[in-house]
């Protein structure tokens, strides 16, 4: 007969603890949240120190009633939400609820859902922590303050649906900022000179670095055939040669923000997805005979510590299937990434690092596979020797001008023998070897080749670039990521062209109206401030209820002035030539989350809408008559058709190229990866590369 229930918020998770607690527990989900703040107003009593008024969420009363239900046929309850400050306010919320003495030792918290630590946790009840509970109530009312206060406002003077928010209007701000220095960038031309040379069989490569012993950048083309006349012809003579090793250290084990930022570089997943994945590797997965299991440490943290147990275990597995030498001398202990951290968890890591990716890749799904394999790989490398890497840089001698090659290799892998992180431009780190040369060694080179170049501008932010920032800027908590992106998009105040984000005019006018009348809010160091006094409420060092008084001292003053001073603006849709199939009248360009479409000018009573295609130039391979468009999918997925569809069925997720296939005469399609692109037939095993000089 069972005694004691447990509530966590999702039925995976009550799966999985279920059954390692055995008969005397029921384990039931709440679905999350049980109370919030309510939709239809503000919610927050202000006058009376912000006080919150909750109100149970619209279609939980049969979740409820059940809980309520089986709290009475037991003697103990226990909540066992997740180890965070959310998961502490809903134990909080559930005990309000249930009548449980706040008093009474009713939580538990693990940070891997395992049956050993499970288990341990039963054993060392707590109280709720009412600091992390008012931590998280102040950010819930902050936020709805600002929120519930500015986009009334917003809808008033510019229209209906917009909003405004604390950390979502500092990403928008960062990626118009960036854009704005993108349009401001003027090229800077300069040159290159390669030297193709090669010794004893084995080609290498130099590079201009110095005329007369100075080193000196070649900004035109009069300063690279000043160079060239510097040189006698073709001929070298190795002048120096240096040769070194090179210790090259682990990554550290993932955080919620480097997790999304590597699985957008190695997976392509958006942040949404990754933390979509990864809760479900964290409640559990059914592996066959070994029961359920999860297989993750809880994966919203911004600590890189490591629990001693898992450190031993990394050892042993490290130690019988790579070799002492694999092991470092003393185990690795990462530092706090930044003073922002709140070291409340671990890394993430496996729970058992003996579930290698091949060992469990049958029960999981791709997805799960993938970034099980990432995360797994990403511990094991961090617990890991470092490598060891030989390096040689060789200047060469040319009359006046002196050319530089490097090369390295790899003495010892130690790490890289599991993994290594990824780049954001998508490029992987190259060995090159360099022929054994000797002071006094002359060398005719093959060619001599002058290039051209011109600096770039700033990258536009992809999600993995923007997250960092935000990071590194002490912008939002590792669970404010995702939805923080997923929000700029569905507003529409940015869009995404190319797996980057692009701003829109609208959030481009947004920005500039918040910037006019509440600066403090796009300012970053008073978010980020703000950031830090939350985490001190955590803490206990500072009370939830003055923070929110010294904020909304100065925003109650703002909102004032926006009232009176703000101008109302209409935005006015740009009209296209498109003639709408349904009514007949012109369509307009709109703005949504994957970028532009055309809408009927007669919304709302005709809700016609198409997408903007683009014509690519190719005729379709199929029915010979069509043209090949490029379309979205409706997960904003760019892929190719035939704009005779439904007549032609033609679909390829690759860009056609129009060029048949020398083998079959199949249409040849683009595979673009991290190498560069490459022409592949769909039909054959035919491939070849494109010149890099011909990549886009």
């Amino acid at each position: 007969m069972a005694d004691s229930l447990v509530i966590v918020e999702s039925p995976a998770k009550a799966k999985t603890i279920g059954k390692y607690l055995g008969s005397k527990y029921i384990v039931k989900a709440s679905m999350g949240h049980i109370r919030d703040l309510p939709k239809s107003q503000t919610g927050v009593e202000i006058e009376k120190g912000f006080q919150p008024k909750y109100i149970t969420i619209r279609g939980k009363g049969s979740v409820l009633k059940e809980l309520k239900d089986a709290s009475k046929k037991v003697k103990h309850v226990y909540l066992a939400a997740d180890p965070d400050r959310e998961g502490e306010a809903i134990a909080w919320h559930l005990a309000h609820y249930l009548d449980l003495d706040e008093s009474e030792t009713c939580r538990v918290v693990f940070n891997e859902i395992t049956k050993q630590a499970v288990k341990d946790a039963f054993k060392h009840p707590r109280k709720i922590n009412m600091d992390l509970v008012n931590a998280q109530q102040a950010r819930r009312i902050l936020d709805r303050l600002v929120g519930y206060k500015i986009s009334p406002l917003l809808w008033k003077k510019v229209k209906k649906g917009l909003s405004a928010g604390r950390v979502q209007s500092v990403a928008v701000k960062l990626i118009i900022d960036r854009e704005n220095e993108i349009n401001a960038f003027i090229p800077e031309e300069y040159w290159s000179i390669t030297a193709k040379m090669s010794h004893e069989g084995i080609p290498f490569e130099s590079k201009y670095y110095a005329l007369n012993g100075e080193k000196k950048e070649l900004g035109s083309e009069e300063e690279m055939k000043r160079v060239l006349a510097a040189m006698e012809g073709n001929d070298f003579t190795v002048a120096e040669v240096k040769e070194k090793e090179r210790l090259r250290n682990p990554a550290a084990p993932f955080i919620t923000s480097t997790l999304q930022q590597e699985a957008a570089r190695k997976l392509g997943f958006r942040a949404a997805k990754t933390m979509s994945v990864a809760q479900q590797l964290y409640e559990g997965v059914e592996l066959g005979k070994e029961g359920t299991v999860g297989l993750i440490t809880y994966m919203r943290t911004d600590s890189t510590r490591i629990s001693p147990v898992a450190q031993e275990e990394a050892k042993v597995y490290i130690t019988e299937r790579y070799g002492a030498d694999f092991v470092p001398e003393q185990p690795r202990n990462y530092a706090k990434k930044n003073s922002n951290a709140q070291d409340a968890h671990e890394g993430i890591r496996p729970t058992s690092v003996g579930r290698d990716p091949e060992t469990v890749k049958p029960f999981l799904s791709r997805d799960q596979f993938r970034l099980y394999k990432l995360i797994w790989e990403r511990f094991v490398s961090s617990q890991m020797a470092s490598a060891v890497l030989d390096t040689m840089t060789v200047d060469l001698a040319s009359g006046a001008a002196t050319f530089r090659a490097t090369g390295s290799k790899v003495k010892f892998a130690g790490f890289m023998k599991v993994y290594v992180e990824g780049n954001d431009d998508g490029t992987e780190e190259e060995f090159k070897f360099l022929p054994p040369l000797a002071v006094g060694d002359r060398i005719s080179s093959e060619s001599i080749e002058p290039k051209q170049h011109f600096t770039q501008p700033p990258p536009r932010y992809s999600e993995a670039r923007l997250v960092r920032a935000l990071e590194e800027l002490g912008i939002g908590r590792p669970s404010t990521y995702a939805p923080t992106l997923e929000t700029i998009q569905k507003r529409g105040y940015v869009a995404i062209d190319d797996k980057k984000f692009v701003p829109t005019e609208l959030g481009e006018l947004i920005i500039q109206l918040m910037a006019e009348f509440f600066p403090e809010i796009l300012n970053v160091e008073f978010t980020a401030h703000m950031e830090e006094d939350l985490d001190r409420v955590e803490e206990g060092k500072e009370d939830w209820v003055k923070v929110l008084s010294q904020f909304y001292e100065s925003f109650e003053k703002r909102l004032e002035v926006a009232e009176e001073e703000m101008k109302e603006i209409e935005i006015q849709d740009e009209v296209s030539d498109e003639l709408c199939d349904k009514c007949g009248r012109h369509m307009v360009y709109k703005m949504g989350r994957f970028g532009k479409f055309l809408a009927c000018s007669g919304f709302p009573d005709c809700r016609n809408t198409k997408p903007i295609v683009k014509d690519i130039g190719v005729t379709c391979p199929k029915c010979r008559e069509g043209k090949i468009i490029e379309r979205r999918s409706k997960k904003g997925r760019i892929f190719y058709g035939c704009d005779q569809y439904p007549g032609c069925d033609y679909v390829s997720w690759d860009k056609p190229t129009g060029k048949p296939c020398p083998k079959c005469d199949s249409m040849l399609v683009e595979k673009r990866s991290k190498a560069g692109i490459r022409l592949q037939c769909p039909s054959c095993d035919y491939s070849e590369e494109v010149p890099e000089e011909e990549q886009a």
